[in-house]
């Protein structure tokens, strides 16, 4: 497939079909409130940091979103997706100097999945951060490979199969990309809402106080019936990668 990767800075113009990339994300994933203030803004605070691969047409078939954030010193946060984004954008507020770039997302139109699209989008966003000067592209990888929702993401995330590669696909391409798995983000991202919502975006009845099994969720949604809400809290898993500056 012969394609050109640009960024919102260099190619504004495209802003006009952003958005119409179909995806295969999950309804509900599409509900993060952090996220998205984060999403809300890119044009205006992230263009040099959100990237898209065209096809030979000039239409759009993947996107890749990062931003630029605080990295604390010690060990990586067990808030990963929510507080990358969140730190990315009070930074900017506070006019405080960022010193990592956190990766947000990797979206690729369901029609060229498999093709090796994901891994070209990792190189890039790693090449991108290296661009503007970073040391580190961190990336709060979400393994959607895991199936059993009560497996602890803490043993699922170092599993490796025959040839040493994690058995997740996600992480794979992240190990492959020269990224180096670092530690479980155990709330990496909440999505709050309720009871009402959640039956909107799953078609579930969630009519029962406890644990939810969702499909497209890495762990079950806790539902309180009683007063009308459910609760997300999913775990993600820390990537780092040297840009080599």
């Amino acid at each position: 497939m012969d394609l050109e990767i640009v960024t919102l800075a260099e190619r504004p113009d495209l802003m006009d079909v952003f958005w119409d990339m179909e995806t295969s994300w999950p309804e509900f994933m599409k509900h993060d409130p952090i996220g998205n203030s984060y999403y809300s803004c890119i044009e205006e605070c992230f263009r040099d940091y959100v990237l898209m691969a065209l096809d030979g047409t000039g239409r759009i078939v993947a996107k890749a979103f990062s931003a630029p954030f605080h990295l604390p010193e010690g060990d990586l946060p067990d808030a990963g997706w929510d507080f990358a984004l969140r730190n990315a954008l009070l930074i900017r507020i506070w006019d405080e100097t960022p010193n990592a770039v956190t990766a947000a997302e990797i979206c690729v139109e369901p029609a060229v999945q498999g093709t090796g699209l994901s891994s070209l989008m990792v190189d890039a966003l790693r090449d991108n951060a290296g661009r503007l000067g970073f040391s580190e592209l961190i990336a709060p990888v979400r393994p959607n490979g895991r199936t059993d929702v009560h497996e602890p993401m803490a043993a699922y995330a170092f599993r490796t199969r025959d040839d040493g590669l994690p058995v997740d696909p996600w992480l794979r391409v992240h190990v492959r990309a020269g990224g180096r798995i670092d530690r479980v983000a155990t709330r990496s991202m909440c999505i709050p809402g309720t009871v009402e919502e959640w039956r909107e975006w799953t078609g579930l009845p969630f009519d029962t106080t406890g644990p939810v099994e969702v499909p497209g969720a890495l762990v079950p949604v806790m539902c309180d019936a009683e007063h009308g809400t459910a609760t997300y809290v999913e775990p993600n898993v820390w990537v780092r990668h040297a840009t080599g500056v």
